[in-house]
């Protein structure tokens, strides 16, 4: 039997930073664990970065994942705002790499589409399929949802990448 795979996806945000983590044995998911981060609104930006960074160690030392995955960010909103998400994404992003994780970026239209099947799924429908996909799925908001219809993603993509490889 094939040694189960943990995956860690993560929706960046400094306000709400979204996590799941599946299980991935072949083609089977199994729900780990996913929850929302919700570092300080107040107080400097270090230091609400660093609590993010702390919240995200935490869960790495709790549930031991083998990868992550991370959702790339399109932002249309004010300048400021997308310069704080970027600072989001960068700690979510060095800290798997900091532990020697390998780390995989989705666009969300792709996220969506594989796990709805369509890239333009309203993120009502993305947590209904990961319900769907996950049954044990125990999960509050659309956060912690987008961060393991992530994980189900980066399964699917490592999956399809495995089998298309040719043998030397």
């Amino acid at each position: 039997m094939t040694k189960p795979l943990r995956i860690i996806g993560i929706d960046p945000g400094l306000r709400r930073c979204g996590w799941g983590i599946i299980e991935a044995v072949d083609n089977r998911l199994g729900f780990v664990a996913g929850g929302t981060l919700t570092p300080p609104v107040e107080g400097p930006l270090a230091g609400r970065l660093a609590a993010l960074a702390a919240g995200l160690n935490l869960i790495f030392d709790q549930h031991a994942p083998d990868e992550a995955a991370v959702e790339e960010t399109f932002v249309n909103a004010g300048m400021r705002s997308a310069l704080i998400l970027g600072q989001a994404r960068g700690v979510v992003l060095v800290t798997p790499a900091l532990r020697g994780l390998p780390v995989a970026e989705y666009a969300a239209n792709l996220i969506k589409k594989s796990v709805v099947g369509t890239g333009h799924a309203d993120k009502n429908q993305v947590a209904l399929m990961v319900r769907t996909l996950l049954p044990t799925a125990q999960f509050k908001g659309a956060d912690a949802a987008d961060a393991l219809a992530i994980a189900i993603c980066h399964a699917h993509h490592r999956a399809s990448a495995r089998r298309m490889r040719v043998p030397a």
